[in-house]
């Protein structure tokens, strides 16, 4: 897009909410506030997110081994890794309209606006209170400066176990998935016998009960996440070394979903912003419509988990090295962690190309929804429509293809453009006679004529 086109939110909430990808949660009732369900195309892009992930972090590697955990735990795993007593954040009220803000997002938006952008997250409730006083900070709603004083908000969504509620039925929803690996730690070694350096994987759901102010789902109450706990001897391994390492091989990951160099950039945490159990962070930032923010987080966790919970559950955590005199230790972690949902809407963000003629997404094919849209040319002539469901079901056992004849051919064309689809196949009369058939590219918008066998070895060499 031109300088004076730039994709806006605006146009990307209105894409995905017309063509399928992501609906606003309980809609019908008037919606939940920073909820969002992903449609018949979202889950599809979101699915090829998390397969390539998982492939590359994963199936492709010998030192990664993959699980699956339970969003509940016991309420003793969060008081062992320090949720219970530092997972928060920091809430302030408007007393005359009642709205409620974290106040570190308060300061950042209004410096931004100012030209100055202060990252103050971490800094205690009474430096923030100070703060907003000193630069007098309106409210952004009511445009009052009557605020309360700054106060520290525990994020884990609380739940109960059982009929009755009561202090013995509590849990907690995971604020994190990281915990789940690093309970599971024992039973990784004693039933796969790994080696360090090795990692322990998973993708799920994760919950924050948090206070935001929208931009889509970017940052919601529950949200995909995909890490992993990479565990390694720190007194035969650099940890900056490793951590270098790992910087590169997310930085590739991002370019290799089609997102843009340029528009990538890492961000080392102050020590105040960075969490409890972190030595040194550091995030890819990607330039969002609105601005850059964090997409991945690389954390040294040294053995802060594996410690706590040996020490809080009684359960010996150590490795024991076969290859140095069976010497007993706790390994030390580096978490690569990758936001799913905010990967999902800056690939929505980088493929959104719009021009005096159309809108359409440039997705790569990998990740696009749909690999081909199979037309016929006009529905109500059986011979065609019978042609082209054969040419249809044909595709279907080799990628994900989708049928469409709703409307004239360039209608069809500018609705697959606009889901990203890269190829649309028409069957005309011409395919009955010698069974080549139309095939369009989604970028070019060129069209050239193939038989199915040719069309099928296109296609397999696109996703390659």
């Amino acid at each position: 897009m031109s300088d004076t086109q730039k994709t806006t939110m605006t146009d990307i909430v209105a894409l995905a909410k017309r063509r399928g990808f992501v609906f606003p949660g309980s809609e019908i009732y008037g919606g939940l506030a920073n909820t969002y369900d992903f449609g018949p195309l979202g889950v599809e892009l979101l699915k090829n997110i998390l397969d390539i992930w998982w492939k590359t972090f994963v199936t492709q590697r010998a030192d990664m081994y993959g699980l699956d955990t339970s969003i509940l735990m016991s309420p003793k795993v969060w008081e062992a890794s320090g949720h219970t007593d530092s997972f928060t954040d920091a809430l302030i009220d408007c007393k005359s309209c009642q709205t409620r803000t974290r106040a570190d997002h308060l300061i950042e938006n209004f410096t931004e606006k100012q030209g100055k952008i202060e990252t103050v997250e971490g800094k205690t409730p009474e430096e923030l209170t100070k703060i907003i006083d000193s630069l007098e900070i309106n409210c952004p709603v009511c445009g009052k400066k009557d605020w309360t004083e700054v106060r520290s908000f525990n994020l884990l969504f609380e739940t109960n176990i059982g009929i009755v509620e009561d202090s013995q039925s509590l849990a907690y929803l995971r604020g994190e998935i990281a915990q789940g690996m690093f309970v599971n730690f024992k039973n990784v070694l004693n039933t796969m016998r790994p080696k360090l350096p090795f990692g322990i994987a998973q993708s799920g759901k994760a919950f924050r009960n948090e206070i935001t102010k929208g931009n889509f789902v970017f940052r919601t109450l529950e949200f995909n996440l995909a890490e992993f706990e990479y565990f390694f001897d720190s007194e035969k391994q650099d940890s900056d070394e490793l951590f270098e390492t790992w910087k590169v091989i997310m930085q590739e990951f991002a370019e290799s979903l089609g997102l843009s160099k340029e528009k990538l950039r890492w961000r080392t945490h102050t020590d105040e912003e960075r969490s409890h159990y972190s030595t040194k962070t550091e995030d890819i930032d990607y330039e969002f419509p609105f601005g850059f923010k964090e997409m991945f987080g690389l954390s040294y966790r040294t053995d802060y988990d594996l410690r706590n919970h040996m020490e809080k559950s009684g359960v010996d955590l150590k490795y024991t090295d076969p290859y140095d005199n069976k010497r007993k230790f706790i390994p030390h972690v580096i978490e690569p962690t990758f936001g799913i949902n905010r990967i999902f809407l800056a690939i929505l963000a980088e493929s959104y190309t719009k021009d005096e003629k159309r809108t359409h997404l440039k997705l790569p094919a990998k990740l696009a929804p749909y690999k081909v849209a199979v037309f016929p040319l006009v529905k109500n002539k059986p011979e065609l429509v019978d042609k082209a469901q054969e040419i249809f079901q044909s595709l279907q056992k080799i990628t994900t293809a989708t049928w469409d004849d709703r409307g004239n051919i360039g209608k069809r064309y500018m609705a697959q453009d606009e889901i990203g689809t890269p190829f649309c196949l028409t069957v005309d009369y011409e395919s009955l006679e010698d069974g080549t058939v139309t095939l369009r590219d989604r970028d070019t918008t060129e069209q050239v004529r193939l038989s199915l066998s040719e069309v099928e070895e296109r296609i397999k060499n696109m996703l390659s």
